[in-house]
């Protein structure tokens, strides 16, 4: 298991960043896709920007960006006449059960 899925299963949303050019990497490696350089990892934001939505039945389906670079889908608590593209969204919720899963509510 990689630090990426150990953090989520704990709850903790981390990303890889380079220690020379200070780039995110994503999807999270152990060195820069720029510079091939060893990263470090850090806690990611909670607050991301919600760049599209979708709904099936009772769900509301989404992809959130984070920091202007990560995108990862999930599902987001609102009711979908609530819902603004653009909007600030915040990760209340993630974990690893063999695929990633993340939950938003609306700021």
């Amino acid at each position: 298991m990689t630090m990426f899925e150990n953090e989520l299963k704990n709850g903790k949303f981390v990303c890889s960043e380079c220690i020379k050019c200070n780039k995110l990497v994503w999807p999270p490696s152990d060195f820069c896709s720029n510079c091939f350089t060893k990263v470090r990892w850090r806690q990611v934001s909670a607050i991301a920007t919600l760049v599209e939505f979708s709904k099936k039945d009772d769900t509301v389906f989404c992809i959130a960006e984070f920091e202007g670079t990560i995108r990862v889908m999930g599902s987001l608590e609102a009711k979908s006449e609530e819902i603004l593209i653009g909007q600030e969204i915040v990760l209340t919720k993630c974990d690893y059960d063999g695929t990633e899963r993340f939950v938003f509510q609306l700021k």
